[in-house]
């Protein structure tokens, strides 16, 4: 089943929504990493990884939102769940997309405005620039950590929803083919 159904997902929120997740676990390492690394090499090395990673996110958060507003709905919200947690599950979600679209414009403001892409890419005798030295580094480095403080928000309402609730709502977006109840 492609497409969502009123009592659980489908094949492809699934597949998005996993694969997103896992990307940008690595997305945030890597840039973690290269932003404490302690010489250039390092730095161009996390940023090899890290750039295509993040172009690779910034496409499948396009897609989940045309996927969402074209192609399919989302199931129904888990029985019994109060207004305002739906409101609030919403409103992390819309920031998930907010914050991934800002992070991938201030890294592409970045990477224009530096000039880093030859350094990074291994132009022969091009030196990678100090980042700090841009604007767009500042929303880049909030956005990482509030990308964070999303993550850990999101994932511990899924453990409230599994262990607490008991509701089956994670093994909706776990797998296609179960409902969870």
């Amino acid at each position: 089943m492609l497409k969502s159904r009123s009592d659980r997902y489908g094949a492809v929120a699934v597949s998005i929504h996993w694969l997103s997740a896992i990307l940008i676990l690595a997305l945030l390492g890597s840039g973690f990493r290269a932003a404490n690394a302690m010489d250039a090499a390092s730095k161009a090395a996390f940023l090899r990884f890290h750039i295509p990673v993040a172009i690779a996110i910034l496409f499948l958060t396009l897609l989940r939102i045309v996927w969402w507003w074209r192609f399919d709905r989302k199931p129904l919200p888990a029985e019994g769940l109060p207004l305002w947690q739906e409101r609030i599950a919403g409103g992390v979600h819309i920031a998930f997309y907010l914050v991934i679209l800002g992070m991938a414009a201030s890294g592409i403001g970045m990477m224009i405005l530096s000039g880093a892409a030859p350094a990074i890419f291994g132009a022969p005798g091009a030196m990678l620039p100090d980042f700090t030295d841009y604007p767009p580094r500042i929303p880049h480095g909030l956005g990482a950590f509030l990308l964070v403080g999303l993550l850990v928000f999101h994932a511990g309402a899924a453990l409230y929803h599994q262990f607490v609730r008991r509701d089956g709502l994670l093994q909706r977006m776990w797998y296609p083919g179960s409902s969870g109840n």
